[in-house]
């Protein structure tokens, strides 16, 4: 195997703590490469160790200056440690190096929000700064999923087309609805690549949907990621319960699972996200035919149509059927 495959990232994912142990003894060898601090320091950062992966960053670029990929570790360090100035500039230069890079112009989006976020008056320090600076008062949005997109809801009345700007990439979504009072703004650096070009979003009189594409038909444990490009992985039954860790003890993950659940189910949900949770429980819940219904009528018909009889769906073709509220439009 090459010094490449081996550093790899998705190398790294797999057991961070070992692949900082290897790198480790390697950077401690003659011939170091720069590469080789540059994916140490991608260690540190998967481990929050973000002032060990700035400093790693800084002897990548001693041994080459112009090393762009040194640059974007050094920005996501510093941008963790709250350094926005710093991580701005290693951004900059790292995109001065490779323009062809998006993630720089992400990084960037973000270090100029949170930037703006700092110069606002500051009102008796009792609010904290939410991450997503809702400037608009009252308005909250919620998320799910299916097996081919990732929609947004947000609930925001009355606004109207003109007034709404949703733009995409690959790794972001930012959203901005002109409001009365100051403008509302949301903006995610989301856990998994979409396809910006087949991604979508609605303004109806409720609210604003926004329709992201997989490119990929995997579940989404979270809406949001830290800049850093997670592995998929897929575990056997034998390894499901193994997770790499430097902790001296094991802890009893089935039993937390167990714990979480019944957390979940005394959980009290209002609007959509109760909505939700009611058809995820019905399919978790569900025979295969049960879940087979679903997944059809839900599919055929862009997700206006919800039905757990397979008798009745699996023989036809199920209609689009938009409620009274929505119109439908194909795209």
């Amino acid at each position: 195997m090459s010094t490449e495959q081996l550093f790899s990232d998705s190398w790294i994912d797999e057991d961070t703590n070992r692949a900082l142990q290897e790198l480790t003894k390697v950077l401690n060898s003659e011939n170091v490469q720069p590469g080789w601090y540059c994916q140490r320091a991608y260690a540190h950062i998967c481990l929050k160790n973000y002032r060990d992966a700035v400093t790693d960053a800084d002897k990548a670029l001693e041994l080459n200056a112009n090393c762009a990929t040194a640059f974007l570790r050094k920005g996501i360090a510093e941008y963790h440690l709250k350094n926005y100035s710093a991580a701005k500039e290693a951004f900059t230069k790292g995109q001065n190096i490779d323009k062809t890079d998006t993630t720089f112009t992400i990084w960037l989006k973000k270090c100029e929000e949170e930037t703006e976020v700092g110069e606002q008056p500051d009102q008796n320090e009792k609010t904290p700064v939410a991450e997503h600076h809702t400037s608009a008062p009252k308005i909250r949005h919620d998320w799910y999923q299916t097996e081919s997109h990732v929609i947004v809801t947000v609930m925001i009345k009355n606004a109207q087309n003109n007034d709404v700007r949703v733009e995409f990439t690959e790794q972001m979504m930012n959203a901005v609805v002109k409001h009365p009072s100051s403008d509302y703004k949301l903006n995610l650096s989301l856990l998994h690549p979409i396809v910006a070009e087949q991604s979508t979003f609605k303004v109806l009189s409720t609210k604003l949907e926004i329709r992201m594409k997989k490119t990929e038909a995997v579940r989404w444990e979270k809406l949001e990621g830290d800049g850093i490009l997670p592995s998929v992985k897929h575990f056997t039954p034998d390894e499901c319960h193994k997770y790499p860790s430097s902790s001296h003890y094991t802890r009893n993950w089935d039993k937390l699972v167990v714990e979480l659940k019944e957390e979940e189910k005394g959980e009290k949900l209002e609007g959509d996200a109760a909505l939700n949770k009611l058809f995820q429980q019905i399919y978790d819940d569900g025979s295969d035919e049960v879940k087979r219904a679903m997944n059809k009528s839900f599919m055929e018909s862009a997700g206006t149509v919800l039905s757990t009889n397979w008798t009745d769906v699996g023989k036809r073709k199920v209609d689009v059927s938009p409620s009274d509220d929505m119109e439908w439009k194909p795209y």
